[in-house]
């Protein structure tokens, strides 16, 4: 009866072995993709954002109009706050996980929010995609869910790439909330 019983409880453990990796997975499905409204300072609607979880980091994925045409930087800040008031200042830096330099072209650099200037186009519209490898929307020290969530901030001016600690990029003229989504 022991061997049996043994026998049992060790088919069980290894029955239960694929179910214990499975919760991290599930915890993480419905963060794998999140859609967030991006607004200017006049608290006007511009279009949505796209983050999707990748193998390499966060594919970013914008349908945007009603821009300034040109050059602009873009980057994820450290607060899921976007407040018209205060000129979205509220997003506080950029997010830096880490606590690395600001920039592209810096050694030492770049934050995990840094990514490359966008292009809006003459009709205002910015439709692009970017992958950002130095941050995640799963669990982690690189997560854009951290306790205040994230923000994603597009600038008046584009970024220099080097200036600390912001790349001299200028007002903040657009904003989304990053947040994970209530299950």
């Amino acid at each position: 009866m022991n061997r049996f019983v043994t026998f049992v409880c060790a088919a069980a453990a290894l029955g239960a072995a694929p179910a214990l990796a499975q919760p991290k997975a599930t915890a993480n499905a419905g963060k794998e993709e999140v859609h967030a409204s991006v607004i200017g300072p006049d608290g006007r609607d511009h279009g949505v954002v796209t983050l999707k979880q990748t193998s390499t980091g966060v594919l970013v994925s914008t349908n945007l109009t009603g821009l300034p045409e040109g050059e602009h930087g873009f980057h994820f800040h450290e607060k899921g706050m976007c407040e018209t008031q205060q000129k979205f200042t509220t997003a506080g830096g950029h997010y830096a996980p880490g606590g690395s330099k600001h920039g592209l072209m810096v050694p030492g650099g770049p934050h995990g929010g840094d990514m490359p200037n966008q292009h809006v186009d003459a009709n205002g519209k910015l439709i692009t995609q970017v992958l950002n490898t130095g941050v995640t929307l799963t669990e982690g020290p690189k997560s854009l869910f951290d306790a205040d969530g994230s923000a994603l901030v597009i600038h008046a001016k584009p970024d220099d790439y080097k200036s600390q600690p912001s790349g001299d990029a200028g007002d903040r003229i657009a904003c989304a909330v990053v947040a994970a989504p209530r299950n």
